[in-house]
């Protein structure tokens, strides 16, 4: 199960008395999950060719973190828990360079204008040229960092744990604006990353909101409320944005824990459209017509992006503990928490082809170049696939 970041504001309450009151939040200790589908034999259609695979480290080391592989600029680039980043051949995997540093790396990297830029889980963010991997620098922000920092128009964007949304020169690390918003006293441990588009930046929150801010200056621009809490515990209520936003033709699509899917105007926060029968934590891909979705039970979802409409649904990984799903060509990849990497038809959603990258989970979401597909595994393993005709 994922992890769960329980803020308790309970400071007349001692010892066994907020042990207690955090049993009663979630059921009186007991766990009702439902035990993982196993997997079943199937009939191949596809044939998965490992092209190479390489080592980053210990990867995230159990920690649930947000290290996840970047393509940019013909490299692939990952970061483990200690303080190490690599940039890596995509053919190959040979190592262009490395970087060890003693920093406790817990989100990125986000690359894009000649940056490697990375967040801590001590509040810090540390950038790197993308080129040769020579730190160029290292500020602090108030608290960790749980979402891949984004770098657009010169500027460092940076999402903390506590709320606060802040921009950074991207040549010197200079702080340019912040912008703070309230955390709830119960949340689902990590932060969502954030979309920069055109002038604005638009992110979702743990209060179950959708907040653009201008780029240039942090200013408000719109909110919209796309997950409205229901039940009677803070348990139930929990709403949180923390998957990726996708973004297409417009508009908006954010998903939320227990808030439903929603589809929202990027220009005015209008929602557009909203499933409240679909919620997920790993979040959503998307093709030029349809959306994937792996809910919070890991059954697989294709929804129609005009309506959020099912038009399918595969229930053969269900409580698999499913990455959010990467579309190419005709497949839905999805990886699980054994290490194994899933296949599916985008037409009917039937198993095609399946393979393990090793023993450890695989929850970053899988990253498309070309052909191949690049995976990478909790245990630092990351490796690169393609598919042909069986």
């Amino acid at each position: 199960m994922r992890l769960f970041t329980v803020l308790l504001v309970c400071l007349s309450l001692a010892g066994c008395a907020a042990v207690d009151t955090v049993k009663e939040l979630f059921g009186g200790g007991k766990d009702n999950a439902e035990p993982p589908k196993p997997l079943t034999e199937y009939a191949p259609e596809i044939k998965i060719t490992k092209v190479w695979e390489k080592s980053v480290g210990d990867g995230s080391d159990g920690k649930t973190l947000k290290l996840v592989p970047t393509i940019a600029a013909g490299k692939i680039f990952a970061a483990d828990s200690d303080g190490l980043v690599q940039a890596r051949n995509l053919s190959n995997g040979d190592l262009y360079w490395d970087a060890e540093t003693e920093l406790p790396f817990s989100a990125g990297p986000g690359v894009g204008g000649g940056l490697v830029v990375l967040g801590t889980s001590k509040g810090q963010v540390a950038a790197f040229n993308s080129e040769t991997g020579v730190p160029l620098w290292t500020v602090a922000v108030t608290s960790e960092v749980l979402s891949v920092p984004v770098i657009a128009q010169g500027v460092v964007i940076i999402r903390c744990t506590d709320g606060v949304v802040s921009a950074h020169n991207a040549q010197t690390g200079a702080k340019l604006w912040s912008y703070e918003t309230s955390v709830p006293p119960l949340s689902v441990r990590g932060t969502g990353t954030p979309v920069v588009v055109e002038d604005r930046i638009i992110g979702g929150y743990d209060n179950g909101k959708l907040l653009a801010l201008r780029l240039e200056d942090g200013k408000y621009v719109w909110e919209t409320n796309v997950a409205i809490p229901r039940g009677r515990s803070e348990v139930e209520r929990l709403v949180d944005i923390d998957a990726e936003l996708v973004v297409a033709n417009g508009v908006v699509y954010v998903v939320a824990h227990r808030g439903g899917i929603s589809a929202v105007s990027e220009l005015d926060g209008e929602v557009l459209w909203r499933n409240d029968s679909l919620s997920s934590d790993s979040g959503l891909g998307h093709d030029w017509q349809y959306l994937y979705l792996s809910d919070s039970v890991s059954d697989v979802w294709q929804l129609d992006q005009r309506g959020g409409s099912s038009l399918w649904k595969q229930s053969d990984l269900h409580q698999r503990q499913l990455s959010a799903p990467t579309i190419y060509e005709s497949y839905v990849v999805v990886g699980d928490f054994e290490g194994y990497l899933h296949w599916l038809s985008t037409t009917d959603g039937r198993l095609l082809g399946r393979v393990r990258v090793s023993d450890a989970p695989i929850e970053a979401k899988p990253v498309i170049n070309a052909d191949t597909v690049y995976v990478y595994a909790g245990d630092g393993a990351l490796a690169a696939y393609r598919v042909g005709v069986q």
